[in-house]
C-alpha cells in the first residue's frame, strides 16, 4: 500500500488545523541544569511534525516530556486541552491512552511472538476476550505488512520489520497521536525509505497525527509537513517550518547548513581546516595527514 502523491498536507490547512498538543513555556532540567528551555509549540491534528537537531540537543528529552515520562521543570503540556500533569491518576491514564509510542530499538519482548507483542497493550489495558485481542493485533500487523510474520519471535525479523512491529503495537489501542523516536535509526537507505512510505500511508489511511524525532535528512524531507529545529548550544528552538524552505531560505546560516548537511560557517572540519562556506570537506581533505589522526579520536 502506498501513500497518495499529495501525502503532504497543505500548509494552509496545517496552520489552520486544531492543535491536538500544546507545549507552553516548557523547560526541562536535570540536576538543576536546563536541557531545553523556553519551548512553545503546537502539534496540529493530522500533521507529521518532526523534531530535529544535533545529537544532544534535547530532542528525545522533549519527546519524553510530551509523552508523560518526565515532568517539566516549568511550563505545561496539553493534550486536547488537558494538562498531562493531571493530579488524578485516572485522568492521566485517560489522557495517555490517546497516544502511542515507539522507541529507537523497538523494545519488543523476545520471549513473545510478534502478535503477542502487538496484543500486549490490549491485554494490559482492556478486558477484551482473547479472540478479540488476537483479531485486533492481526489487523494492526496487516496495516504494517507483517501479518505473515505474526507467529515468529522478534529475533527472526529484520531490523525494518522489528520497527514496523513496534509501530503495530503502538497502534493497538487506536491512539490519536503516534510518537516515533528515531524510527530510521540503524536502517539501510532502502528500508528507511520503505518505513517513510509506511508512515505516510498510515497518516493517510488512519487520519493520524505523528510526532517524530529524527536527524535523518532524507526522511525529514520525505515525511515532514513541518519541522522544529533544536540547537544544543542555545537549548531551544531556532527554526520552525517546511524543511525545504528552511534549507533554501532561512536567514540563519546555521539552519541552512543543518538542512543542507553541511558544516556551519566557521566550523572546522575533521582535518582542522575552517570552511567559511559551511561546505563539507572534499576528497583532497580526506588525504590530509590530520584526517586519519582525527578519525582515531572518535
Amino acid at each position: 500500500m502506498s501513500a497518495p502523491a499529495n501525502a503532504h498536507r497543505d500548509s494552509e490547512s496545517t496552520a489552520d488545523g486544531d492543535a491536538i498538543v500544546r507545549v507552553e513555556n516548557f523547560t526541562a532540567e536535570y540536576d538543576g541544569t536546563a536541557i531545553v528551555k523556553d519551548i512553545n509549540l503546537q502539534v496540529h491534528r493530522h500533521e507529521i511534525l518532526v523534531i530535529a537537531g544535533q545529537s544532544g540537543s534535547g530532542k528525545s528529552t522533549l519527546l519524553r516530556h510530551i509523552i508523560g515520562l518526565e515532568t517539566p521543570a516549568r511550563g505545561r503540556i496539553l493534550v486536547e486541552g488537558e494538562d498531562l500533569a493531571a493530579d488524578d491518576e485516572n485522568d492521566r491514564r485517560r489522557i495517555l491512552r490517546k497516544i502511542g509510542v515507539t522507541f529507537q530499538g523497538g523494545a519488543l519482548f523476545g520471549s513473545m511472538s510478534v502478535i503477542e507483542n502487538v496484543a500486549l497493550p490490549l491485554v494490559m489495558f482492556t478486558r477484551l476476550p482473547s479472540a478479540i485481542t488476537h483479531s485486533i493485533a492481526l489487523t494492526k500487523l496487516q496495516l504494517v505488512g507483517l501479518a505473515a510474520e505474526a507467529r515468529k519471535p522478534p529475533a527472526e525479523l529484520s531490523g525494518g520489520m522489528q520497527k514496523r512491529a513496534a509501530i503495530a503495537r503502538a497502534l493497538a489501542l487506536d491512539p490519536q497521536i503516534l510518537f516515533l523516536d528515531e524510527p530510521s535509526a540503524g536502517l539501510d537507505p532502502f528500508t528507511a525509505a520503505e518505513l517513510d512510505q509506511l508512515i505516510l500511508t498510515l497518516r493517510h489511511v488512519l487520519n493520524m497525527t505523528f510526532v517524530i524525532v529524527s536527524h535523518q535528512l532524507s526522511s525529514i524531507f520525505t515525511i515532514a509537513d513541518r519541522v522544529i529545529l533544536l540547537r544544543g548550544d542555545r537549548k531551544t528552538i531556532v527554526a520552525e517550518g517546511d524543511p525545504k524552505t528552511l534549507r533554501d531560505s532561512s536567514p540563519d546560516p546555521w539552519v541552512r547548513a543543518f538542512f543542507s548537511g553541511e558544516l556551519p560557517p566557521g566550523v572546522k572540519s575533521a582535518a582542522g581546516t575552517p570552511h567559511p562556506s559551511g561546505a563539507a570537506t572534499g576528497p583532497a581533505d580526506r588525504n590530509s595527514p590530520n584526517t586519519s589522526e582525527a578519525s582515531h579520536e572518535h
